[in-house]
């Protein structure tokens, strides 16, 4: 008879979080860059289990990474259950894209402990409708799923889910983290989407490569939709950042900066209440 053991077969992979070039909501368009900062997820399957038991470091809701595994099994008809857990880097609940990372990452760590492979555009759609599913999306969120996936920055139609384009960039990333939490789920969408046509402006910026421009511009029309102070851009600005942002929907702030203005942009965000992270745009994606 086979041991209890060797029905156990373990997976592992994490994925990137993110930062945000054009917000889809006002118009179902988007871009975002991957960030240097990660969730690991852990998987186990147990032929001998039913359903998906999750776990979250440091605790939250499981509902998302959850669903994330169940559809993979189901997608490679796997008769037993399985343990997820995650571990991050991210701050949730800032616009860091803690959800597409999660997603990417449960997705991911799943399809290596089945030893399956799927092309990258259908496993960012597994993590998709997993967050759809469980309500932790407005749009869907292809753009900032496909930065955390793929890496680098990617512009998107979040609409048909079409990668328009991906670049990697090299830049230092800071972000200024507040204490105060901004749920996706909370947004006013019908103001935000009185944007639509300034956001497209922003949004042909970043096609044409401007991405500085286009986040900047993108961060200063969601601060007046959403009621953030646009105070944080604009000293980011004064001290040399390339770009500073809205980071989705709240309530962090990122900016792109040349490494030799990185000391300057620190010191004049040290003002606000909140921790700033030092970090990286991420070229590669995801890993396991």
């Amino acid at each position: 008879m086979m041991s209890r053991m060797s029905q156990v077969v373990k997976g592992r992979a994490s994925a990137c979080g993110a930062g945000t070039i054009i917000n889809a909501i006002a118009t179902w368009k988007g871009s975002a860059f991957a960030v240097d900062l990660r969730t690991t997820a852990e998987v186990e399957l147990d032929k001998d289990m039913k359903g998906v038991q999750g776990e979250i470091g440091g605790g939250g809701d499981t509902m998302l990474i959850e669903r994330c595994a169940e559809l993979v099994l189901k997608r490679f008809d796997y008769a037993g259950g399985a343990h997820i857990r995650t571990s991050s880097e991210i701050p949730i609940a800032r616009g860091l894209k803690s959800s597409s990372a999660a997603a990417n990452a449960a997705v991911m760590a799943t399809l290596d402990a089945l030893g399956e492979e799927m092309e990258p555009l259908e496993t960012i759609r597994i993590g998709i409708k997993a967050a759809v599913d469980v309500g932790v999306t407005i749009t869907g969120a292809f753009d900032d799923a496909a930065a955390s996936f793929l890496g680098g920055i990617v512009v998107t139609d979040n609409r048909t889910q079409q990668l328009i384009k991906r670049v990697e960039m090299e830049s230092d990333v800071l972000i200024f983290v507040p204490e105060e939490m901004a749920f996706t789920s909370d947004t006013n969408v019908e103001r935000s989407r009185l944007l639509a046509p300034a956001v497209d402006i922003a949004y042909n910026l970043a096609l044409e490569g401007e991405f500085e421009k286009a986040m900047t511009l993108n961060g200063i029309l969601y601060c007046a939709a959403l009621g953030f102070d646009p105070e944080i851009i604009l000293r980011g600005l004064e001290a040399g950042a390339s770009g500073v942002g809205l980071a989705g929907t709240g309530t962090a702030f990122t900016a792109l900066v040349n490494k030799n203005k990185v000391n300057a942009v620190s010191r004049a965000w040290s003002d606000f209440n909140g921790k700033i992270i030092k970090t990286k745009i991420n070229n590669d994606g995801v890993c396991r």
